[in-house]
């Protein structure tokens, strides 16, 4: 993950603040479907949706820090690559099947400056990125306000969205937002 921040994700090298833009997903009804296939078939589920999201991800220029059971944290240093990674992973995952089951993503994106520790990031950003998410329903993808100015505006679609949180600021803005790719 040094390739994402740089030095500062080094570890050792202190609780340095890094410009990101934070990602978190959550495969939407996982534990209920979890209950009933059991075991076997959850690995199988994870593996896959790990890879998928993985592999966009990184193609998009950015690094998963860690998954989180049935979610992911990511970071990126571009807002539009971050928009346009999330979209595809939510669209990719959706495209897998488990014994019939379609899993469903849900995920945020906030852009702020976290603290690097090690190879994680804590602090109010990555916070509010896990609210974005936890707001988002099947298939969404939740912006923030400071994601959207981080990112190209032309390169996507978005709408504002009713949004509502506990330790986040009030004033924050979330919108709804799908890239728009060229013909």
């Amino acid at each position: 993950m040094a390739d994402v921040a740089g030095p500062a994700r080094q570890p050792g090298q202190g609780h340095s603040a890094v410009p990101a833009t934070i990602l978190f997903t959550d495969l939407v009804g996982f534990s209920t479907w979890a209950l009933d296939a059991g075991d076997d078939q959850v690995l199988r589920l994870l593996a896959d949706v790990n890879s998928v999201t993985e592999s966009v991800v990184t193609a998009r220029g950015g690094s998963v820090v860690k998954y989180l059971g049935d979610g992911t944290m990511a970071v990126f240093l571009d807002g539009t690559e971050a928009i346009e990674a999330d979209y595809e992973a939510i669209c990719a995952v959706s495209a897998l099947t488990i014994d019939g089951y379609r899993p469903q993503l849900r995920a945020g994106l906030h852009t702020g400056n976290p603290r690097a520790v090690g190879d994680d990031f804590i602090g109010v950003d990555v916070n509010i990125a896990a609210r974005v998410a936890d707001a988002a329903g099947p298939g969404e993808l939740l912006v923030s306000d400071a994601t959207l100015t981080a990112a190209d505006a032309g390169r996507h679609h978005h709408r504002r969205r009713r949004f509502k949180a506990k330790g986040v600021p009030r004033d924050l803005v979330v919108f709804a937002a799908v890239p728009r790719y060229e013909k």
